[in-house]
C-alpha cells in the first residue's frame, strides 16, 4: 500500500497582484530544505492564486444595481458585494438573512460566488476577493512554470473550502487542477464479491485537497501551500471541470 505524506510549505510572503506564485513557492520549499521528485503534488490555495492574479476588488468601486440592492435587502449583506456576486454567478438558488447560495460561473455551487474577505488587505473601504477566472488555467501555469524552472512537472491543485448539502463545516475541495488524474471511475469494475459496481467514482482531487487543507489551515496560519507525496508519477488530462455535476444530474435545485 502507497504512503502518502502531506506537508505544509511555510514561509510564503504576503502574495500580491502580479507577483510571481510560483518563484514563491518554489523558494520556501528551498528554505525547508524539500526538492520536488516525480509524482508529487502541489495543493495551493485559491486566495493567493486570486490575489497574484490580480482578482482583488475595491467595494467602492462597484456601484450596485437595482436587483443587487434588493437581493442585499431580502440577506441583510453589502449591496456592492450583492452586486459582485450576481456578476459572478449565473443562477440565484438560495437566499435568506445572512446566507446566499448561487451557481458560480464554474458551476461551481455554494456561498457568495466564492467571494471572500477574509485574509485579505482593507484600504479605507472595504475589498473583496474574486475566484480566479479560470483556475485550470491557474493551475497549469503554475505546473508548466515550475517544470521550465526545475525540470519536475508535478501535479497542482488549486483548492478553496466548500459546504455540502446536509453536512456542517467547511472541507478543501479542488476547483483547478493540473497533471492529476480528478476522478477515478470504478464503474463496471467488480468489489471483493464479484459485484458490478454501478455508481463509484472516486474524487481524488477533492480527497487530496481536504487532506492538505488539514495542515494548511484556514485562518492564521500563513501555509497556503502543501506538498502532498506518495503518489505514482502521472501526468493526466482531466481538469477540476471535469468534476463539476452536470446540471441535468443536480437535483437539488
Amino acid at each position: 500500500m502507497p504512503t502518502l505524506t502531506v506537508t505544509p510549505i511555510a514561509g510564503l510572503p504576503m502574495v500580491r497582484a502580479g507577483d510571481d506564485l510560483p518563484a514563491l513557492i518554489l523558494t520556501a520549499l528551498a528554505a525547508q530544505q524539500l526538492s520536488l521528485a516525480p509524482g508529487d503534488i502541489l495543493v495551493v490555495a485559491q486566495k493567493i492564486v486570486s490575489k497574484a492574479e490580480g482578482r482583488q476588488v475595491s467595494l467602492a468601486s462597484i456601484t450596485p444595481s437595482p436587483e443587487a440592492i434588493q437581493l442585499a435587502k431580502e440577506t441583510e449583506k453589502d449591496p456592492r458585494l450583492v452586486e459582485l456576486i450576481l456578476r459572478e454567478s449565473t443562477t440565484v438558488l438560495r437566499k435568506k438573512p445572512g446566507v446566499l447560495i448561487v451557481r458560480q460561473k464554474l458551476g461551481l455551487v455554494g456561498a457568495q460566488a466564492g467571494i471572500d474577505q477574509s485574509n485579505i488587505e482593507h484600504g479605507a473601504d472595504e475589498n473583496a476577493l474574486l475566484l480566479p477566472e479560470d483556475p485550470d488555467r491557474s493551475a497549469r501555469n503554475i505546473r508548466d512554470t515550475i517544470a521550465q524552472r526545475t525540470g519536475v512537472r508535478p501535479g497542482v491543485i488549486v483548492s478553496d473550502s466548500m459546504n455540502r448539502p446536509w453536512r456542517l463545516g467547511t472541507i478543501g475541495g479542488a476547483i483547478g487542477s493540473a497533471g492529476i488524474q480528478v476522478l477515478d471511475d470504478r464503474r463496471g469494475l467488480h468489489d471483493i464479491y464479484g459485484r458490478e459496481m454501478k455508481v463509484t467514482m472516486i474524487n481524488r482531487a477533492d480527497s487530496i485537497a481536504t487532506a492538505a487543507t488539514l495542515v494548511m489551515g484556514e485562518t492564521t496560519e500563513r501555509t497556503p501551500v502543501a506538498l502532498v507525496r506518495g503518489f505514482a508519477q502521472e501526468d493526466h488530462a482531466q481538469t477540476a471541470r471535469d468534476i463539476v455535476r452536470p446540471l441535468e444530474e443536480d437535483m437539488f435545485r
